[in-house]
């Protein structure tokens, strides 16, 4: 089966719009002030994603500089490749990596890095769905199977519970905003039916790398003894920690006192201060829904499935790896 590759947009599609050079030089002089890139999205009414993307498309050795940027942004568009039909060996393979839930952009990316095939992921998408009216189940491997996504509240309420000498988010250093640095993660539990075990998931910020385990329960001492054991081979590259206000993390000071880090919480009911976390939770639950009983699935297994995320390419890392991008950097500080 052949399909179209210039696919027109819905017409209720987003439109979204390329930076201007004027917004370039506004990024690189706030950005010179140690604007948080948070604040610098705010500054100029984009969203963060944009103004990440913009700092990871168009940084160069001598750091982000706007007329640099302009030309290599003019110069991506001049040069873009030509696009392809999907021929029948093509789409094997790229439904070959759906089935071990790849995302469309992961399968996109990876086609153009890895066999330089410029295929869009919104033709892959069209694919998807064209498969599911014939009766298909490729979009059952979507992380989110065509759902609605739905926002997340900013409302700041009171907390799920006291945490003694909890350090709040705010005073948490900038650097940690922009992704600049490795050795910044975020932790989160993801939880079992009727609270029957638990996944301890901890992802590095920088290269999105995960390490986990499988929990009986989410008491403090062994959501801590947890968290330890996992960052323990880590622990040079261990600088700071962010979690959420669960109870879980109510022994927070023995994590800083063994893994010489320090750790922060999350506004409460603002898990968008950690998306990242959020994620990979979301990742996660694609292996394990809601329904599943964490004390009947094993150690094991749990180590494949965080394998097989961390050698995803991932389109924010250029589709180069988590694992590969923590290896370099463990061999680096060890040198």
């Amino acid at each position: 089966m052949l399909i179209a590759f210039s696919p027109a947009r819905d017409a209720t599609m987003k439109t979204y719009k390329q930076l201007t050079y004027e917004q370039r030089c506004q990024i690189y002089a706030l950005s010179k002030t140690g604007m948080s890139q948070n604040k610098i999205a705010k500054q100029l009414k984009v969203s963060q994603s944009t103004i990440s993307r913009e700092f990871s498309r168009n940084t160069g050795k001598r750091g982000y500089r706007f007329k640099q940027a302009q030309t290599s942004t003019d110069t991506r568009r001049l040069v873009a490749c030509k696009a392809i039909k999907m021929t029948t060996a093509l789409i094997a393979l790229i439904e070959s990596k759906l089935t071990t839930k790849w995302s469309p952009e992961q399968v996109s990316g990876w086609l153009r890095e890895d066999q330089s095939i410029d295929i869009s992921y919104e033709t892959i998408y069209q694919h998807i769905w064209s498969d599911k009216k014939s009766g298909g189940y490729l979009f059952q491997h979507l992380r989110r199977k065509g759902k609605a996504y739905q926002s997340r509240s900013k409302d700041k309420q009171a907390g799920r519970g006291f945490i003694k000498n909890r350090i709040s988010i705010d005073e948490r250093p900038h650097v940690v905003d922009d992704k600049s640095r490795m050795g910044d993660w975020e932790i989160d539990l993801v939880i079992g039916k009727g609270h029957s075990g638990a996944l301890v998931t901890i992802v590095e910020r920088k290269t999105s790398f995960i390490v986990s385990t499988r929990v009986d329960d989410k008491s403090a001492k062994t959501v801590t003894a947890a968290t330890i054991a996992l960052l323990a081979p880590f622990k040079s590259a261990v600088l700071t920690i962010t979690a959420d206000n669960g109870k879980e993390f109510a022994y927070h000071e023995k994590m800083t006192e063994s893994l010489k880090c320090d750790v922060y919480f999350a506004d409460p009911y603002c898990s968008w201060q950690r998306g990242l976390n959020e994620n990979t939770n979301g990742l996660l639950r694609q292996y394990w829904p809601k329904s599943t009983d964490f004390k009947k699935v094993s150690q094991s297994a749990v180590q494949d499935v965080i394998a097989n995320l961390n050698d995803r390419p991932r389109k924010k890392l250029n589709y180069k790896t988590p694992a590969k991008l923590m290896a370099e950097h463990m061999v680096a500080i060890a040198a």
